[in-house]
């Protein structure tokens, strides 16, 4: 890609122990930390509701914490496709691997969704897009941005069994609040603004808080939080892949100009129509078909991007095909595309079991959806992925332990060993790693795997680790802590 992308995804935790989801939570966070084999925890206050051992930094270049009693997992900054999907799907390992560990896979499960469907709680997957501050925000901009970040939805939803009464009804064709139908998105009935700066209690398409991780003169982040959690690797690298695209054309000024009159309500609407027709209204006050509109975004990607690389143009061969099946052939999308998988699946299970959509057995099977153990996992059990994309497990086994080797990631790992070693007093984040007495090891450029600054901060924390006479702190992997 032409930009560094990252995911955070929140788990879903389901158990049958007495003591709940929150106590297995924090037992896979300590196993995770515990030998500091995978990563080395947080020592500090990172924030009010992240005290120090709430989570940390992993050798792999990503992060695990606890967020509002979910375990979360961040991915570490990625440059290519094949990377994203990788990583994000160690996230998963990690998590399997700690509950055989613990001895708890037979008692406590977690979920890539974004719904509980007892309590309507959400819980989200949130994008992170580098962005170069030389890119014309100008309104017209922004509005097609947010024209295809809504329609979009069309291929990356990951669909749900029924609907939750969302804070503010936009005049939808159903009314949320009924179990008896399946739509596109988990995260639509959801999102009641188009652009704000919070995340919990007013959730946006686009989030407007500017928290760059990086050089604030060079670079800024866009954090998207509407996208469902996808679980196949082609919704996934779709839904990412596109968006970058999207954020190219951005940077040259080449966003077709195109506006919806109400995205949020288009957004939440489309959600409630998964057998179509597919028809939004725009500013102008002219209906016209979603996909036709996705197509006009395609065109301009394909005229300005084709040719560029062999990873744009696998991907852009998928955005295709894809908008060309989901306007004459929805089903040849099945193992590619989440919620047409998802749908197909438990229409065949309504068939064979004789039942309704509001029979409570259809969210069991929802849920069974979006497994993070591929062998119980009935999405991935029949992902079709293009072969570019087909990863062995073998990869996604070395991406649990080891960094992406071309961005900033690769550095702060590296940083990280050093610190396991010697055991100093630390505190690190995306773009700064600190120890008490030598100058913090800033890293602004996140495209910079071996910044010029690391050679002489190692040698500065070379003389300073002198000084300790005995490690500060103990070191887990003495303790036996598990």
């Amino acid at each position: 890609m032409n930009r560094i992308v990252g995911l955070e995804t929140e788990y879903g935790c389901l158990t049958n122990t007495p003591a709940g989801s929150f106590i297995a939570v924090e037992r896979v966070r300590d196993w995770i930390f515990g030998r500091e084999e995978f990563g080395l925890i947080d020592v500090h206050h990172r924030d009010w509701d992240e005290p120090p051992g709430n989570g940390g930094f992993l050798f792999n270049g990503g992060r695990v914490y606890i967020d509002m009693g979910h375990l979360e997992y961040c991915t570490p900054e990625c440059l290519n496709l094949v990377d994203l999907l990788k990583y994000d799907r160690a996230g998963d390992l990690l998590a399997v691997h700690a509950l055989k560990a613990l001895g708890l896979n037979g008692e406590v499960s977690f979920i890539r969704n974004n719904i509980d469907h007892y309590t309507g709680a959400t819980f989200g997957c949130h994008e992170n897009y580098l962005v170069r501050r030389s890119a014309p925000l100008t309104e017209a901009n922004v509005l097609s941005l947010l024209t295809f970040l809504t329609l979009r939805l069309l291929y990356t939803g990951a669909g749900r069994v029924g609907t939750t009464l969302a804070a503010e009804w936009r005049g939808e064709v159903s009314r949320p609040g009924s179990d008896g139908m399946f739509q596109m998105s988990q995260r639509a009935d959801y999102i009641n603004n188009d652009l704000y700066e919070w995340v919990q209690f007013n959730r946006s398409i686009i989030n407007t808080r500017d928290e760059p991780l990086g050089d604030p003169r060079k670079f800024r982040r866009l954090h998207l939080l509407h996208g469902d959690t996808s679980v196949l690797p082609a919704t996934v690298l779709l839904k990412v892949g596109t968006t970058s695209l999207m954020l190219d054309l951005l940077e040259i000024n080449h966003l077709p100009k195109i506006v919806l009159a109400d995205a949020v309500k288009t957004f939440r609407t489309l959600s409630h129509e998964p057998e179509g027709p597919w028809v939004v209204r725009l500013s102008d006050g002219r209906s016209t078909d979603a996909v036709e509109l996705l197509q006009k975004f395609f065109d301009a990607a394909w005229s300005e991007f084709h040719g560029r690389d062999t990873e744009t143009d696998v991907l852009l061969d998928v955005w295709g095909s894809t908008l060309k099946a989901l306007s004459f052939e929805p089903q040849a999308l099945i193992g590619k595309v989440d919620w047409i998988t998802k749908r197909w699946l438990l229409n065949k299970f309504l068939e064979q079991e004789k039942l309704d959509w509001d029979d409570p057995w259809l969210k069991a099977q929802d849920l069974e959806f979006h497994h993070v153990d591929v062998t119980r996992s009935l999405g991935l059990a029949l992902n079709r992925p293009p072969p570019a994309w087909d990863l062995t497990d073998k990869t996604f086994d070395a991406a649990v332990l080891e960094p992406p080797n071309n961005t900033r990631a690769h550095a702060r790992a590296k940083v990280m060993h050093l610190l396991r070693e010697h055991s100093p007093p630390y505190s690190i984040d995306w773009e700064i790693i600190g120890v008490e007495g030598i100058n913090p090891l800033n890293l602004l450029n996140p495209f910079d795997p071996n910044p010029p600054e690391i050679k002489s901060w190692f040698t500065e924390f070379s003389g300073a680790i002198k000084g300790f006479s005995a490690p500060t702190r103990p070191s887990r992997r003495d303790t036996g802590k598990n």
